[in-house]
């Protein structure tokens, strides 16, 4: 079936049915993905796809294609109606549909990204060429931080991890292209093929800039990627929130890292009134010292030049944009076809997971034509009975004592919801958007958003703050501010029908909002109190209980091997398989709580239990390509799709109950090896 027409099942998925009484109630599954030669006690996540695994292609312009993607697709489609109307709309200067119209026309006219060519960045371009010392080179540094363009030091603000009234500039490793440091250290022929990638698309963007010795210069840049490729913390040790954090004054921090010159680089940041900051990554910076000595000022402008570029590549005429997409594209994720400019344009005007040029003013108008109210209202009753199963399930743990357990009823008491938008929309006034300077447009939001955050020092803590805007199809825990947050764009079908029955809005959406609150006392969000602090409030008992049991779930999930070679990395996706197992469990009990003792309907001849299940496995539905696979494995905290769907149901009873599972059946693990965490 064409994709076209699988898309339009898709969204009208949800089939009525008849029970006794006369009522009508949506299933909440799909019907049509369902495979009926596939045994749910032997594979749910395929029982349940398995039809739409067989029949629907990835499309050519994605990595990976599923539930998420698809409903990122329509928000992209809404989105371009609102741009349309913004087009046509007569509006002032200076007013919000005037900046919608004239970045989308800015990004549109691809004769006049012709015409400009390289023109917009030569300014920026020169300012590297003029760099004549490492006092001039850090203060750049500090400075590429309002261009959005990376160097080895990222620079931001965030809260005060152990004082979460105020916040604290942090300084971080960074400064590679390519997905994870082991792209440049280890020898396998994916990642030897990504490197020569990269030295081709390096080459290119030199040819095309007409900056000479572009073959040298790719040479060079990856050389220098490599060296703090090896400096760098690995994905699973930058996890550990304690190691983390690491308070210094300015005066401490050139006491350790004494060879930076630290004063140079804060200048850069135009942010001067410094008096403390969290070295995040200290050991990085202790290597940083002999990298930048080991190369000259010149190997440093090239490598700068690339980052400059590579940046600002999708907003280059077509030459830039191939190249890019070749490398980012291509090699990295597998994609066939690049996106069409249209839908480029609306994920830069309106962001994916970021906020984009202008997330906040197109999230209010989304907000406006795709939010009702009534769906808030369902959300509220939901997540009161999934905030009562979680209390119940803390009340029962045989492995946490009572002191830990009063600890963590009162942290679960300060959770904040933050359900659909904010009610703070971001303010976009200081934002110039011209119709012709595409270039221009992405510099002036960088440095926009770039003071929006450094203006944060010194003052308390929004509390209001979304992370997110409404039209994100996602969801997230911030342990800082202690809340949950889901935006509109995820409180849809297939996660959440408000017309549909219980059963598969607590197995899908349910699920996500456990899964959400289970950060809060994952193996990292554990170390935050109710406050938002990072402070201990475990007894050395619990805590070493608790690793027993998270260490039962990493070996899980190494055992997981989704293509050859190339296994699940337990301890980098540990705090997600946490959340994945906990919050289906506890959305399993909010469930019972709503059915309020009465027994559920059979509906298409699935019970309420199996329904909740059948929720849950269609949440999870997606599919990789490869090369997108490789990189997640490396990247990705989560887990892929088929191991989300499947793995927390092997520890989890209720599942065994609902589909009679028995020795045998691929997901029966015997009582005794079924991990039991909350």
């Amino acid at each position: 079936m064409v994709l076209r027409q699988w898309l339009s099942v898709f969204l009208g998925w949800l089939a009525l049915t008849t029970f006794s009484g006369g009522a009508e109630l949506r299933s909440g599954i799909d019907q049509r993905g369902i495979d009926a030669t596939v045994r749910p006690q032997d594979d749910l996540f395929v029982h349940a796809n398995g039809e739409w695994l067989k029949h629907t292609p990835i499309p050519a312009d994605k990595s990976n294609y599923g539930s998420f993607t698809i409903l990122y697709d329509q928000a992209q489609e809404n989105i371009r109606d609102i741009i349309a109307e913004a087009l046509e709309s007569d509006s002032p200067p200076g007013s919000d549909e005037q900046k919608i119209g004239d970045f989308f026309q800015s990004y549109m006219d691809e004769a006049q990204v012709e015409q400009l060519g390289i023109s917009p960045m030569l300014g920026s371009l020169a300012r590297i060429n003029s760099l004549e010392s490492l006092e001039q080179l850090l203060r750049y540094f500090g400075s590429s931080q309002v261009l959005g363009v990376q160097s080895p030091i990222a620079f931001y603000v965030d809260q005060d991890d152990k004082n979460s009234s105020e916040y604290l500039a942090v300084l971080k490793q960074s400064g590679i292209s390519l997905p994870d440091r082991d792209y440049y250290l280890e020898t396998d022929e994916k990642y030897a093929s990504a490197r020569e990638a990269m030295k081709i698309y390096i080459t290119r963007l030199f040819e095309l800039s007409e900056l000479a010795g572009g073959e040298r210069a790719a040479v060079t840049i990856l050389a220098i990627e490599t060296e703090l490729a090896r400096a760098q913390w690995t994905r699973t040790q930058l996890r550990d929130a304690e190691k983390r954090y690491n308070k210094v004054t300015i005066a401490e921090l050139e006491e350790r890292v004494p060879d930076i010159p630290w004063h140079a680089f804060l200048a850069g940041t135009d942010v001067m009134e410094i008096a403390e900051l969290n070295l995040s990554t200290p050991s990085f910076f202790q290597e940083l010292s002999a990298i930048l000595k080991k190369h000259s000022l010149e190997d440093w402008r090239q490598y700068l030049r690339f980052q400059l570029i590579s940046e600002y590549a999708q907003a280059l005429p077509q030459a830039y944009v191939d190249a890019n997409f070749a490398f980012y594209g291509q090699e990295l994720g597998g994609l066939e076809e690049l996106k069409p400019r249209w839908k480029r344009a609306v994920s830069a005007l309106a962001g994916d997971r970021g906020f984009g040029v202008l997330g906040d003013v197109v999230g209010r108008l989304y907000v406006e034509r795709h939010y009702p109210e009534v769906a808030c209202e369902r959300m509220d009753v939901l997540i009161d009975n999934l905030m009562k199963a979680y209390e119940d399930s803390i009340d029962e743990l045989k492995w946490m004592t009572p002191d830990t357990k009063e600890r963590a009823l009162e942290k679960l008491m300060k959770i904040n919801t933050k359900i659909g938008h904010t009610e703070k929309w971001r303010d976009y006034s200081k934002l110039e958007i011209q119709p012709d300077d595409l270039v221009g447009n992405r510099m002036r939001s960088a440095r926009v958003e770039y003071l929006r955050m450094t203006s944060k020092l010194g003052l308390p803590v929004d509390r209001q703050e979304w992370y997110m805007t409404p039209q994100t199809v996602n969801a997230y825990y911030n342990p800082g501010l202690n809340e949950i947050v889901f935006p509109a764009g995820i409180l849809q079908p297939p996660y959440f029908d408000f017309e549909a029955d219980d059963a598969a809005n607590y197995g899908s959406i349910g699920s996500i909002i456990g899964h959400e609150i289970s950060h809060a006392f994952d193996d990292q969000g554990s170390k935050y109190d109710g406050d938002g602090n990072l402070k201990n409030w475990w007894t050395e008992q619990d805590r070493a209980a608790f690793r027993a049991l998270t260490a039962q779930l990493v070996e899980q999930y190494d055992a997981y091997s989704p293509l050859e070679g190339k296994r699940v990395n337990g301890e980098l996706t540990l705090g997600e398989n946490i959340a994945d197992l906990s919050g289906m469990s506890v959305a399993f009990k909010a469930y019972q709580l709503a059915l309020a003792g009465e027994k559920p309907p059979t509906i298409n001849g699935w019970s309420g239990k199996q329904r909740f299940f059948l929720g849950w496995g269609q949440s999870w539905r997606r599919k990789y390509r490869d090369a997108e696979m490789v990189k997640r494995l490396k990247t990705d905290p989560h887990s892929p799709a088929m191991y989300r769907g499947n793995g927390p149901l092997t520890n989890f009873d209720p599942f065994y109950r609902a589909f009679n599972l028995k020795p045998g059946d691929r997901l029966f693990r015997s009582p005794t090896d079924r991990i039991r965490i909350w």
